[in-house]
């Protein structure tokens, strides 16, 4: 099962964006962990990273008939973006999306998710551990 793997903006500023709220532990220590849970769960993967709706979307598009699953944090496009969400309904692949922090909790303007409206699946507040639970769920579809 081919999963592709989508974080947007900011997320490559893990460790030094509010270490309280993100962690300590830097982009690639995050990248490094999601192949790792990719292997261990036998999915192949492959990862993305922008700050730029139109490149997430661009990416989105092209993974119609190429990918079984995807993965998105879609960070702050999460509460922002109908666009991502139109291209998530345009390809109709399944989708699991992830946070890393616990979006309910925070700010107000953090508690909608237009994501979530086509996800099958929301994690959120696992920090890392979110990814690995996005992929299982990947990995025990029937």
């Amino acid at each position: 099962m081919k999963i592709l793997v989508i974080n947007g903006p900011n997320l490559n500023m893990l460790g030094i964006r509010e270490p309280a709220i993100y962690g300590k532990q830097d982009f690639a220590a995050l990248e490094a962990f999601i192949r790792s849970s990719a292997e261990e769960l036998g999915l192949s993967v492959s990862l993305f990273q922008s700050n730029h709706e139109g490149e997430i979307v661009d990416v989105i598009q092209s993974a119609y008939g190429v990918y079984d699953g995807i993965v998105i944090n879609p960070a702050a496009y999460t509460h922002t973006s109908v666009a991502i969400l139109d291209a998530l309904k345009a390809v109709g692949i399944p989708t699991v999306e992830v946070h890393l922090s616990d979006i309910q909790t925070r700010e107000e303007f953090r508690r909608h998710s237009y994501v979530s409206l086509v996800a099958e699946k929301t994690v959120c507040g696992l920090g890392f551990e979110g990814y690995r639970t996005a992929l299982a769920y990947f990995a025990h579809a029937t």
